[in-house]
């Protein structure tokens, strides 16, 4: 089974359930909650489908967490349209 070694990182699961909550970016957030319910007893396959993520991508959190740490699990936009400027509305 695949399993998230948080104590190298000196975190919990409790910590990975804040972080879910605190993070800017709703892609980050999604990764450290699926991080958290996997240290809960559920699967990667399970977590993929209720978010609409391929099985392998959550596993790829797994590996990426347990190797690089938790700022490795931060949305960084890495390629695709830039997003649109938004324009200030003056009076």
């Amino acid at each position: 089974m695949l399993s998230i070694d948080c104590t190298q990182w000196n975190q919990t699961s409790e910590d990975l359930r804040i972080l879910s909550l605190k993070a800017e970016h709703p892609r980050t957030r999604e990764r450290f909650l699926a991080l958290y319910e996997i240290t809960q007893g559920s699967y990667p396959t399970q977590i993929a489908k209720q978010t609409n993520r391929h099985f392998q991508t959550v596993m790829e959190w797994v590996h990426r967490y347990n190797a690089h740490g938790p700022d490795s699990m931060k949305f960084r936009h890495t390629g695709g349209r830039p997003p649109f400027a938004k324009q200030s509305k003056t009076k």
